[in-house]
């Protein structure tokens, strides 16, 4: 009948709905894996950043009372980047799994996303809000063994939210449902399983082994897997635009 046929058309359409434009979504994959840079310069020229989040105190704050103006814009953009990730996962997911979206993978997949948005954003936030005053209670000399104590406590914890739960454990949740599902190549499959363990290698600080060097060794990866995807996206558009003949 007429309704079996509009249902069947409608499913169609959905379904070309859910595989949404490439374009919109390579863009959102290159802007994603190129705006970390702004944010690592800004911050990295006013207080060293990311090597000074290791620094003590006494380091750091004399810094950001110096440089607010920069560290203000450049954690203003670090949270662009990190609130831009839960948009990327879900036109990623749309363009990579289209008609998959009921799928119990892609959704658990999105939560990881959304949790990693949200705890990227935490761990954030305290450098526009809570650091800016502690810099400049250090400076004006008022009781800074307690302004120590205040600093090592919040950014142990906003840290490890931001960084081992926000950047390590959920994003790597988000790939490797997204590599479970996805309809790419199995080369690019391998890649997202080893970004995703790129990812999770600073969880071993939660067992007190000292992740030196393997947060940026996972955060250099998960750049360069938005930047391999972005590419992806536009060549497989194109082949599917003009097949071979």
């Amino acid at each position: 009948m007429n309704t079996d046929r509009s249902a069947t058309i409608d499913r169609s359409a959905v379904g070309g709905r859910v595989d949404v434009p490439r374009r919109a979504t390579a863009l959102l994959l290159l802007v994603e894996g190129l705006l970390l840079f702004a944010p690592a310069v800004v911050l990295g020229a006013a207080v060293g950043w990311p090597a000074s989040l290791g620094e003590p105190a006494a380091t750091v704050l004399p810094q950001v009372a110096e440089n607010e103006v920069a560290l203000r814009f450049g954690y203003v953009l670090y949270l662009a980047y990190s609130a831009l990730f839960l948009p990327v996962a879900l036109w990623a997911t749309a363009t990579f799994a289209p008609g998959r979206q009921d799928s119990r993978v892609v959704r658990l997949g999105l939560a990881f996303a959304a949790l990693s948005t949200a705890a990227r954003c935490i761990g954030i936030v305290r450098w526009l809000t809570t650091m800016p005053d502690l810099a400049h209670d250090w400076q004006a000399g008022v009781h800074r063994d307690a302004i120590e104590v205040q600093y090592d406590a919040l950014n142990s914890f906003a840290g490890g939210v931001g960084e081992l739960l926000g950047v390590s454990l959920f994003a790597a949740g988000w790939l490797l449902c997204l590599a479970k599902v996805a309809d790419i190549p199995v080369w690019l499959k391998g890649f997202t399983v080893l970004t995703a363990a790129a990812l999770a290698l600073p969880l071993v600080e939660l067992l007190g082994v000292d992740a030196g060097a393997l947060i940026s060794v996972g955060s250099g990866t998960v750049q360069l897997w938005f930047l391999v995807a972005a590419v992806h996206v536009v060549r497989s558009g194109r082949r599917s635009r003009h097949p071979a003949a």
